[in-house]
């Protein structure tokens, strides 16, 4: 996973040393770098983060606040990827939703959800955002109408750096959903992920607070 986008850089950087290289392939060759950067970033962010996790080095604080508005927050930082990629985004949300939780860590949870969503969605699909309440939990769905996931994947969804369609390799890591369960876990939550008629759903639970409580016991 590191040596992919290392392999980028070098590749491109030679590149760029060329001489009398046209204006408009030295553009591709930066952008190409900068991308394989971010990767590059984002993934050793992930690693730190889950061996974080899984050794109990975060401790979550949890606090009491509206899950809805977090969730209109979070979706709208994917705007400019639905506009550019014309993929069509709808969303259900009830006014308020109260969780105790840590804000920050649940903004990984639907950050991540949200990405593979609209990554594995071409042209003229779709994005579906979903939250209703459910007895004592509350349930957020996303859905898509991507391309769907095989058996193998399946069996391999949460494994770490395991990616179902490589042709999208360059744009994940294969940590995302292996750091989202383990969130969760944490907040006494579940997830769920299905194949539809039209793409994938994942379904996530978490528990609903009263007016005082700030987190849940599992």
């Amino acid at each position: 996973e590191i040596k992919t986008p290392l392999s980028v850089i070098q590749s491109n950087v030679e590149l760029l040393q060329r001489e009398r290289l046209p204006e408009e392939q030295r553009r591709e060759y930066a952008e190409n770098i900068h991308h394989a950067v971010r990767r590059l970033s984002e993934l050793i962010s992930n690693m730190l983060k889950l061996n974080k996790l899984e050794k109990q080095a975060i401790k979550p604080a949890p606090e009491r606040y509206d899950l809805c508005r977090q969730l209109c927050d979070c979706a709208l930082q994917f705007e400019e990827i639905w506009e550019r990629r014309q993929i069509e985004f709808e969303a259900e949300l009830e006014d308020q939703a109260w969780i105790g939780a840590d804000m920050g860590l649940m903004e990984l949870v639907w950050a991540n959800l949200l990405s593979n969503a609209f990554k594995f969605t071409g042209p003229g699909g779709t994005v579906y955002l979903e939250q209703r309440r459910a007895g004592d939990r509350i349930q957020v769905s996303v859905r898509d109408t991507g391309c769907g996931m095989d058996e193998e994947t399946r069996r391999h969804i949460f494994d770490k750096f395991h990616q179902g369609d490589t042709s999208h390799s360059m744009e994940g890591n294969g940590l995302g959903l292996a750091l989202v369960k383990r969130i969760l876990e944490y907040h006494c939550g579940e997830i769920r992920i299905r194949n539809t008629a039209a793409g994938v759903c994942v379904e996530v639970w978490l528990p609903r607070t009263n007016s005082t409580e700030t987190t849940t016991s599992c």
